[in-house]
């Protein structure tokens, strides 16, 4: 039974002596190692590889949902116009005979056809 008590008991880290300074609450120094936190040039272009790699998923990325946003904003400009030449022509229909206008038509989209 003893033993059971003893081996429970916390372990106790081992002291180092007191500080000469006197600043117990001070962390002990380590030696100054300056190329300690260097990595190998290795490492260094793999980051940098996977870094660029990450920059071109991002740009393109940015293109699709750019590309996407101007076949949004094309697709909404060419139903707008369709929709004002629509009522252009009811206007004209009104107004006009509706062969007439039927000709109009043939004779604006040959333009258009050899504007382009």
């Amino acid at each position: 039974m003893s033993e059971a008590v003893e081996n429970a008991a916390p372990a106790v880290e081992t002291v180092k002596g007191m500080k000469k300074n006197g600043k117990q609450w001070h962390d002990n120094k380590t030696a100054f190692r300056p190329r300690a936190n260097q990595t190998t040039w290795e490492k260094r272009t793999a980051e940098r590889k996977a870094l660029a790699a990450v920059k071109a998923k991002e740009k393109e990325m940015k293109e699709e949902k750019e590309a996407e946003k101007q076949r949004r904003t094309d697709a909404l400009r060419t139903k707008r116009a369709a929709k004002e030449e629509r009522e252009r022509f009811q206007k004209m229909e009104e107004k006009m005979h509706k062969r007439r206008v039927e000709r109009l038509k043939r004779r604006e989209k040959r333009n258009k056809m050899l504007k382009s």
